[in-house]
């Protein structure tokens, strides 16, 4: 078991160079590369997490830490970090002074951690398997385009216990420092699958997988249908929602009632309606089978 003294004796041991005053040092103009290009992100095989509760979530799934940049001025005796280094062993930490670190944090209460972490793969291969008795909840996303959208769902997703959001024929990257912040984590605590359409649709099948596609036309009241069977959401995009492949794919269409004038409503909104109303589906079906029993 590690704490914060054990921490700051490892930062210090670990300490090869001097602080780093500018941000025109080659290595903060490579991590902000990282920060801000997803092409250097996929080259290097490495992301950016900012800030402890992040950092900790992403190590806890087994992530691995390449780079630590500490502002040790920022860094506070109080914060807890039992088990930081622990999960972390080769890590290598760089020194940066605040006005740096004000340089590559987006947000200020961050606890004076940036890191830099090795990517996982994200294919089908890697969907746990359900546990025997389990029906499995997906929530499958085509071509969704902003990250703030996929963090939002990654929060739900995480609330409502799905077991994993696939990302078909993605437009934005699972790293993309905005979805990592939006998702508060959830990017690490949700399995999350990218893929394209028509293997995910094969899988699916494959497995007996029910599929819902979330839309307008033909379609029936989303808590008239059952969600308690193994079951993937789909959804589309807010301006051209889902392709022909996925309606035709579909065991069922369903939709959201809209009232107002507006004919739609924020995707990750509408993801999260739909969650958490099978949610609310599987648990009837606990309590009515708990009232049989009785």
């Amino acid at each position: 078991m590690y704490g914060f003294k054990e921490l700051l004796t490892f930062v210090f041991i670990m300490q090869t160079q001097d602080t780093i005053t500018s941000a025109q040092n080659p290595r903060i103009k490579a991590l902000l590369q990282l920060q801000q290009k997803s092409a250097c992100r996929k080259e290097q095989g490495l992301f950016v997490v900012e800030g402890r509760r992040e950092l900790m979530h992403c190590l806890s799934k087994g992530y691995q830490a390449d780079t630590l940049f500490i502002c040790t001025e920022i860094l506070k005796a109080e914060q807890e970090y039992d088990n930081l280094l622990a999960v972390m062993p080769s890590c290598k930490c760089i020194y940066v002074s605040p006005n740096v670190y004000d340089r590559i944090a987006y947000r200020g209460g961050t606890e004076g951690i940036v890191a830099t972490i090795r990517m996982k793969q994200h294919g089908l291969d890697t969907l746990p398997a359900p546990s025997q008795g389990h029906a499995p909840l997906y929530v499958v996303l085509e071509s969704v385009e902003k990250p703030g959208n996929l963090g939002a769902i990654l929060r739900s997703a995480d609330a409502a216990g799905v077991d994993a959001v696939i990302v078909c024929d993605p437009l934005t990257d699972l790293y993309n420092p905005n979805l990592i912040r939006s998702s508060l984590g959830g990017i690490f605590s949700v399995p999350t699958i990218a893929c394209n359409s028509t293997e995910c649709i094969q899988y699916f099948k494959d497995k007996g997988i029910r599929i819902l596609t979330a839309q307008l036309q033909d379609s029936s009241l989303y808590y008239d249908t059952d969600m308690t069977l193994p079951t993937a959401i789909v959804m589309g995009t807010e301006a051209t929602g889902l392709t022909d492949r996925w309606r035709q794919a579909a065991d069922a269409h369903i939709r959201i009632p809209v009232l107002g004038i507006l004919d739609s409503l924020n995707v990750s909104v509408s993801a999260a309606i739909l969650m958490f109303e099978a949610v609310r589906q599987r648990q009837g079906e606990i309590s009515e089978e708990q009232n049989r029993m009785r």
